[in-house]
């Protein structure tokens, strides 16, 4: 039998899927030959459309050129680390609900009237832009 702490909105498990920077870069190809000689490859992204992923090991990071400011810690619900589908997997909405219920002031809101690809976006205490981006 679980305690009711145990269910309690601020200890219930948060599958937020896969993690990864993406770093904002004034220059995509310096920045790719850079990462690159750090043993980063590329697994995916279009370079005409500035924006590129890399990977090294389990670290897998995106780079943007022109598209936002600032860095953004981004998660990405029903993906693993390849990008392929998971299931199952926590809806952005479930996390979204979650995330309201601890008191997390979203800075924007996936509708909850429809399913599917959506994404939130919250700001740490120091800042930092997170994303919580479900592309299915």
């Amino acid at each position: 039998m679980t305690s009711p702490a145990t269910n309690s909105p601020s200890t219930k498990s948060m599958d937020l899927g896969n993690f990864s920077i993406s770093l904002s870069v004034k220059d995509l190809a310096a920045s790719q030959a850079f990462y690159e000689k750090l043993g980063f490859t590329q697994i995916g992204g279009d370079a005409s459309q500035n924006w590129l992923i890399l990977q090294n090991g389990h670290a897998t990071i995106g780079l943007f050129q022109g598209m936002f400011e600032g860095n953004i810690l981004t998660f990405n619900p029903g993906w693993d680390r390849e990008g392929s589908n998971v299931d199952p997997f926590t809806d952005v909405r479930e996390i979204q609900r979650m995330l309201k219920e601890r008191g997390i002031e979203l800075a924007s809101e996936a509708d909850t009237t429809t399913t599917g690809p959506a994404h939130i976006t919250l700001v740490d205490p120091d800042g930092n832009a997170i994303l919580i981006d479900q592309h299915r």
